[in-house]
């Protein structure tokens, strides 16, 4: 038992180490169709009951959120952060299919100290009042990266400046997604390039005239040609929101989208020909047999041809044996006798330590010195040239 004891000491006390205490819960209040934000600042996960004294700031955290009971995130919620020094946020908008109760676990790593604290968001998803939002607008923020609009100031500015080129009445942000997500490319590192964010906005009343000439087709054309989009108003979110007029999506969901119908003839679609009669049904085939020949018959000829080469290579070899009992003896013998003598000579030859004889050396003259090479005929010249 005293194993068992060490290590639920130790246990305890990572535990205690990391932050292990109860996690905190807060309750929140999403709505279907409108932009939910939650900020995740250092200071509501540092800042505990049992400190006393407040955290030293900055400190680098980092978090990690999921569902509860799944590893990742639902899929109308995003999260984000640019650093470690910066707080995240969770951000997105939930559709009609998740009405209801969701829990999300939070966990927060101090990379400085290694502690990490946990934290239970309970999203109680439920339905918007007041009036619908039929007539929503998209607009591209160049000048923005997503979590320099995801706070609530900079949100009501956009609001208040966008209010100038719709009608009056009020809106409300309908989604918030970063270019990064729409496929964009994240920028060179210059001084002023983001990513950009697009903001879509709601709203009951009905789009502007001005919104109307900036997405209407002679606009579109305009834009794909680099030429300037069509604006008959002025631009109420410059300086502070550049926003990229060419890519202005609006959407009327105040008219009710014609029900699909069913293929008409003409148009690629053939008229009912009597004379026609297509198959109903495909007539079963057996395969089986198309497979058998298909794999034993070159099975089968390989297999021939490998033993025909195996007869003519294996059994119709007539043998060393066979031919030295066909051979008479007395040339037997003789072949032997010629063999053994020449690896007697061989072997003689190799182990001789005698002079070379006269007959293979230059011949030469005791008066002058002069020598012959040995290729000249021996019984011309004589061995001892005499000089008179």
């Amino acid at each position: 038992m005293a194993p068992a004891l060490i290590w639920i000491s130790l246990l305890g006390g990572l535990l205690e180490g990391l932050g292990g205490t109860e996690a905190q819960q807060t309750t929140l209040h999403p709505l279907v169709g409108r932009v939910f934000v939650h900020t995740l600042d250092h200071e509501s996960f540092l800042q505990r009951p049992e400190h006393v004294f407040p955290v030293p700031a900055p400190v680098p955290i980092t978090y990690h959120a999921h569902l509860q009971g799944h590893p990742d995130l639902p899929r109308w919620l995003r999260y984000t952060q640019r650093s470690p020094y910066q707080p995240g946020f969770l951000y997105g908008t939930a559709t009609p299919e998740d009405r209801g109760h969701q829990v999300i676990e939070v966990t927060a790593y101090n990379r400085d100290s290694f502690n990490t604290t946990q934290q239970m968001l309970v999203l109680l998803i439920g339905d918007p009042e007041g009036p619908l939002l039929p007539y929503q607008a998209e607009f591209l923020v160049r000048s923005h990266d997503v979590e320099e609009v995801l706070p609530s100031t900079p949100a009501s500015h956009f609001l208040t400046a966008l209010g100038g080129l719709w009608e009056p009445g009020e809106l409300q942000l309908v989604n918030i997604t970063s270019a990064l997500d729409r496929g964009g490319r994240v920028p060179l590192p210059i001084e002023g390039r983001k990513e950009g964010v697009y903001i879509k906005v709601g709203s009951a009343s009905p789009f502007s005239t001005c919104l109307k000439m900036v997405a209407s087709p002679d606009s579109h054309a305009r834009c794909a040609q680099g030429q300037p989009p069509l604006l008959s108003c002025y631009d109420t979110l410059a300086p502070h929101f550049r926003v990229d007029w060419c890519n202005v999506s609006l959407v009327d969901k105040s008219v009710p989208e014609p029900a699909d119908e069913g293929p008409a003839p003409g148009g690629g679609i053939l008229e009912h020909d009597p004379f026609f009669c297509p198959p109903t049904e495909a007539t079963a085939r057996d395969f089986l047999t198309d497979a058998l020949v298909t794999l034993l018959v070159p099975l089968l000829v390989a297999l021939l041809l490998t033993l025909l080469l195996a007869y003519v290579m294996c059994c119709r070899r007539e043998g060393r044996l066979k031919r030295d009992l066909a051979t008479s003896d007395i040339q037997m013998v003789h072949h032997c006798t010629i063999r053994g003598n020449t690896e007697e000579l061989r072997q003689m030859a190799s182990s001789r330590e005698v002079p070379r004889p006269l007959s293979t050396l230059p011949m030469f003259s005791v008066h002058t010195g002069e020598r012959l090479p040995p290729q000249v005929d021996s019984a011309q010249v004589p061995l001892i040239l005499d000089q008179h």
